[in-house]
């Protein structure tokens, strides 16, 4: 019988992939499928075919916005600390960053209580790293999905989040903790103030977000997920990666020598100094390159035997390259392990670090230092992972499992079962 099915994904085009892979298989099987987008996103998903309801977590600026344009502007402004270690990252980006996230969380829930008075929905499906009222205190059965590395969910056994420490060294796992609380502990309390004050729950220690107490789905494959100390209740659900099929196809450049894929997300690539110099470094190597350009291509410049553009339909490209050199998005380190592809990872911030050190940890990826390598490091990698033949088998052998149960089906009958 068919539902009303609500997504509602951070206004990052990671999230809102992630939720349109889903949705599509939804929609698929004759569900009223609505996506909940930060106004900056108005029509990229109506444009795949799906309603749209928008929602502000700012006032309105001045000037006209560009999807996603607060956090592009935000991450350039930022840059300068991603050369810091991650300890220091904690006070200088991600306190800020879960700041900027709590101020967007009390601005819009105002208005997302419109939107589910309206729709009514049957089922509201989540994608954000921060609480938002509203939806726990909705009454509404919903869904939340951790499309970052696992590592978000804390556990005694799981590295630090977004520390990108090592899983078999607790060096240095204490200071850590120690300077996350240090950094988050007013913003929590007054955030945890908010969501009693709006009808939510109490927010869990460490966390700006709540489990659902209806169903929770997680993404990573399980070659690479962390063990724990304290399994995960019945609500959590494994998807270990979900794929979306809607990205238009893709000709890939003609040629003999290995296909290579670089992309720093569409925020990452907002760091034009790093982009260039990624691209200046693979110029001369002999390999055919695909570079997605990202939000400020206008200020890159691309060698004649190079291929690129803003946006690239990622999905389609991913099946024809040989290796892809990445800043460990989580869509994309699953997405590389769902198409059965070895990875060089360069991390920027989040829980970049975490999957690039997991990648390294379980071989199936080489971590660099990505504003410390040497140019010939990023090529010495690049020759090992494309020349591992065993690497090769272990990750088809990876795919092949994963397409055996598609996440994207999984998480649509989960949903449609709650």
């Amino acid at each position: 019988m068919p539902k009303t099915i609500a997504f509602f994904p951070e206004g990052a085009y990671g999230p809102t992939n992630n939720c349109v892979g889903i949705g599509d298989v939804l929609r698929r099987r004759g569900h009223r499928v609505v996506f909940i987008v930060e106004e900056s996103f108005a029509g990229t998903l109506e444009a795949q075919g799906f309603e749209e309801r928008t929602m502000r977590l700012s006032p309105l600026p001045e000037v006209p916005e560009v999807p996603g344009q607060f956090w592009k502007e935000f991450i350039r402004e930022t840059a300068p600390v991603f050369r810091k270690p991650t300890i220091e990252q904690l006070g200088e980006f991600i306190a800020p960053t879960f700041e900027a996230l709590v101020d967007g969380a009390r601005y819009a829930d105002d208005r997302l209580n419109e939107i589910f008075a309206e729709l009514r929905p049957d089922v509201i499906v989540q994608d954000n790293v921060v609480s938002f009222p509203a939806l726990p205190a909705s009454g509404i059965p919903w869904a939340r999905i951790v499309s970052c590395n696992p590592a978000e969910l804390k556990d005694a056994d799981v590295p630090p989040t977004f520390s990108g420490y090592p899983a078999n060294d607790t060096r240095g796992w204490a200071e850590y903790w120690d300077e996350y609380d240090r950094v988050h502990a007013d913003l929590h309390g007054s955030f945890d103030a908010f969501c009693r004050e709006r009808g939510a729950p109490p927010l869990p220690a460490r966390e700006f977000e709540h489990s659902s107490a209806h169903l929770n789905l997680s993404l990573y494959p399980q070659e690479v997920d962390y063990a724990r100390a304290r399994p995960l209740d019945a609500t959590w659900h494994n998807l270990e990666a979900s794929v979306r099929g809607t990205d238009a196809p893709y000709e890939a450049p003609e040629g003999d020598r290995p296909l290579v894929y670089l992309s720093l997300g569409s925020l990452g690539s907002a760091d034009t100094q790093l982009m260039q110099r990624l691209i200046d470094t693979l110029a001369p190597a002999p390999y055919r390159v695909i570079v997605s350009l990202g939000p400020q291509h206008t200020l890159l410049e691309l060698p004649d035997h190079m291929t690129g553009a803003e946006f690239l339909p990622q999905t389609s490209i991913l099946p024809q390259v040989d290796a892809v050199v990445t800043h460990g998005g989580n869509n994309t380190i699953t997405e590389c392990l769902w198409f059965g592809k070895p990875t060089v990872v360069l991390p920027l911030f989040w829980d970049q670090y975490d999957n690039a050190q997991r990648m390294d940890e379980t071989g199936f990826g080489v971590r660099l230092d990505t504003y410390g390598h040497a140019p010939e490091e990023l090529t010495q990698a690049l020759d090992r992972v494309l020349g591992d033949a065993g690497l090769r088998a272990r990750l088809d052998t990876v795919s092949a499992r994963l397409h055996q149960r598609p996440g994207t089906e999984h998480a649509a009958d989960l949903i449609e079962r709650l």
